[in-house]
């Protein structure tokens, strides 16, 4: 009888916190592993960076990398924050220095050659013989992808082809899926020859898994906060039983050192940070929605500066501090603006864009405190709504553009987000807008080079803050 563990991780997002615990406990199993004659494998289902944390923003994932190198991963697949987040060239770099295959069989270079880093699947024997086939897959924003450059197919047009070719092969078929449990079930149901599903992405927790049809799904939520096991036996290479288990991480043994590694990991990356130099600004720029907000006008200057728009729209809940007067950092940067949210430039006849800011009014007072999470956001809430450039009047529901009554069939163009079009509040913009979205630069790089233009560093400059 062989016996095969399986340890995997999902959607960690650069949550180093529980690094420590999940490094121990992989060790752990590996060693009890070896004792009950247990193969042991590692896999990652994609997300395991997040530019939201300052090591992985100053080191470009890197120093995600390197950990998981630490680990000795058997094999990962991306998520949206790996394929989404960077840009096309730092993608293809990004494992470059990485000890384990990256599976993704959906994700093509424009020209669609398959990417230098990338592999459609892996077979993978045991020592005592036994194949087994790795797929994965990442979700396929089609909206998105393609401003990376990228070719992202839909997974009904590459898994049929990749079970036909693979399954032959091996004695069993996993698929790590970064493709959410909706699409996971219905995988079940339409592909019987995937002994194992893998998931993520939808940061869905299954404690024991489940069996759909003849195809067992696990799933360990996010953040690390749990780690996903599976535990197989086979009799003459021939799966005999499945069972799965999720481990709480914070129900493990914590040392002391923990603690100490977490802030060695922010420090680390909150130094680099501060190596780069952005502006030296002659005063504060407080972003509070109360007052005159000045950094919150200073970024809606540079969404139009670089959409070449008149007019803009921000949520104060995008600033989660301000910037003092003197030199500013990246560091500074990131920690006011850590979200992975890109610009949009949206065009809408006088009509349709009345009827957005119509939306804006009706929903202002609820978005303030509105604890708005997901979409590339990283902050608590959605907070006040700034507009530079329209304006509404409260009694007679008109809508001003640079100081011009709208003109109902006139094409106007406006500065947002990305965010704006994913969130449900504002559905005019999806409905009948006609969005330009603006990949690769997250809104903090677009503000950071805006401030540098506008209060430029002089000649050999020194940080004078740290």
């Amino acid at each position: 009888m062989e016996k095969l563990h399986i340890i995997h991780t999902n959607d960690l997002h650069s949550h180093f916190e529980n690094f420590p615990l999940i490094a121990r406990f992989i060790n752990q199993q590996r060693q009890l592993d070896l004792q009950k004659q247990q193969q042991t494998f590692l896999f990652d289902i994609g997300d395991a960076s997040d530019r939201v944390h300052p090591l992985t923003e100053a080191t470009m994932a890197q120093a995600n990398i390197a950990w998981m190198n630490q680990q000795q991963y058997d094999a990962v697949t991306i998520g949206n924050s790996e394929g989404l987040y960077y840009d096309h060239q730092i993608l293809e770099h990004m494992y470059d220095r990485a000890n384990f295959p990256v599976i993704v069989g959906n994700l093509y270079e424009s020209q669609g050659k398959l990417p230098a880093f990338a592999q459609t699947y892996k077979i993978i024997q045991t020592n005592a013989g036994t194949k087994l086939g790795i797929l994965g897959l990442t979700a396929p924003y089609l909206l998105t992808y393609p401003l990376l450059n990228w070719d992202i197919r839909l997974v009904q047009d590459v898994l049929p082809a990749l079970i036909a070719k693979v399954r032959p092969q091996v004695d069993v078929l996993i698929l790590l899926s970064h493709l959410g449990i909706n699409t996971d079930r219905y995988l079940c149901q339409k592909y019987p020859q995937l002994d194992i599903i893998i998931g993520g992405h939808s940061h869905h927790l299954l404690p024991t898994g489940t069996i759909i049809g003849k195809t067992l799904v696990t799933a360990a939520q996010k953040y690390g906060n749990y780690i996903g096991n599976i535990y197989l036996t086979l009799e003459n290479h021939q799966l005999q039983t499945r069972t799965a288990q999720t481990v709480a991480t914070k129900s493990l043994p914590h040392l002391k050192t923990d603690k100490k590694s977490e802030l060695e990991y922010q420090r680390k990356g909150e130094e680099l940070l501060k190596k780069q130099l952005v502006a030296k600004i002659p005063y504060p720029l407080e972003a509070s929605p109360a007052g005159e907000h000045p950094a919150i006008n200073l970024a809606l200057k540079a969404l139009e500066q670089v959409t070449n728009t008149k007019a803009a729209m921000l949520n104060s809940g995008l600033f989660l501090s301000d910037l003092p007067a003197g030199i500013i950092t990246q560091n500074d940067i990131h920690q006011q603006l850590p979200h992975a949210i890109h610009l949009m430039k949206t065009t809408l006849s006088g009509r349709e864009l009345w009827r957005f800011l119509m939306e804006v009014n009706k929903n202002r007072n609820f978005l303030r405190h509105f604890p708005q999470k997901g979409m590339g956001f990283r902050g608590k809430i959605f907070g006040e709504i700034i507009l530079d450039g329209v304006a509404i009047n409260e009694n007679t529901r008109q809508v001003f553009y640079q100081g011009q009554e709208l003109d109902p069939v006139k094409k106007y163009e406006i500065a947002l987000l990305d965010h704006y079009l994913f969130i449900p509040f504002f559905p005019t913009l999806q409905i009948v807008g006609e969005n330009q979205l603006l990949y690769p630069d997250f809104l903090r790089t677009v503000f950071a080079r805006y401030l540098a233009q506008k209060f430029p560093l002089k000649v050999g400059a020194k940080n004078d803050r740290h």
